[in-house]
């Protein structure tokens, strides 16, 4: 579970830090117009520290494919997560990177941050 919360912690980086800018489609979004969303959200402000596809990056996201804290948590527990951040000297940050709250994106709504949740579940 630790492992689990600080692997989010990375989520907001990419958009606090202003080091990601919006990339486009792709595949992997399923015909839910939520999960499309999300994609293009993830792809804006998640994928420069979990990567494109979700497969991490090193000293940044850990990896969201298969990631057990994705699957074991509620939607609502996910985003209370992703609204609240996680400091770097939080004890559960194994990353020692600050996750800003709501990814340091203060226009993401709720509803977007539950479109994220949707598509890196998706992730394969």
């Amino acid at each position: 579970m630790r492992q689990g919360w600080s692997l989010l912690l990375g989520i907001g980086v990419l958009v606090g830090s202003g080091l990601m800018t919006a990339c486009g489609g792709g595949g992997g979004a399923s015909g839910d117009p939520s999960a499309a969303n999300g994609e293009k959200l993830f792809r804006q402000t998640c994928a420069t520290c979990h990567g494109m596809n979700g497969e991490g990056i090193d000293k940044l996201g850990k990896a969201l494919v298969g990631n057990e804290f994705l699957a074991l948590n509620s939607e609502k527990a996910l985003v209370d997560f992703l609204v609240e951040g996680r400091s770097a000297t939080h004890p559960d940050n194994s990353r020692g990177v600050d996750m800003p709250p709501r990814g340091g994106n203060p226009k993401l709504t709720d509803e977007d941050l539950a479109a994220i949740i949707v598509y890196a579940r998706s992730l394969r």
